[in-house]
């Protein structure tokens, strides 16, 4: 089973994200807190990861997203930014396509999620 790590720290989206991927018979692991994120993901690694870049600070997620590029264990993981900070994904749109880095903007609509997970797990 495919496994998919969404990283947010917005529980009501965690819940929503965790229901429209279960639909899709995708295993979930949830993470609430960029600060943790980075060994739990490490020392589990998952499939595909989505991942905010607006959490506990406007640094958190892109220094998460820094260290799982760089990282040799999780470099090779897909990675999918969804977040409505729209000015720093277009910020950071030529460094986010030169790693391969799939960008889902919120809000967006469930087929625009699923299409974006195949996208993002095709090989």
């Amino acid at each position: 089973m495919t496994r998919i790590a969404v990283v947010n720290d917005d529980t009501v989206f965690l819940e929503m994200m965790a229901a429209v991927l279960e639909e899709q018979k995708y295993e979930v692991k949830l993470c609430r807190e960029a600060d943790n994120a980075f060994q739990e993901l490490r020392a589990d690694l998952p499939d595909l990861i989505i991942l905010d870049i607006r959490m506990k600070t406007p640094e958190s997620g892109w220094n998460l997203l820094e260290l799982l590029t760089l990282d040799r264990e999780t470099h090779h993981v897909p990675l999918i930014v969804c977040s409505a900070a729209l000015r720093d994904l277009r910020a950071h749109e030529e460094w986010l396509n030169a790693h391969g880095i799939q960008v889902l903007p919120k809000p967006f609509d469930i087929d625009e999620l699923y299409a974006c997970v195949e996208r993002s797990l095709r090989p």
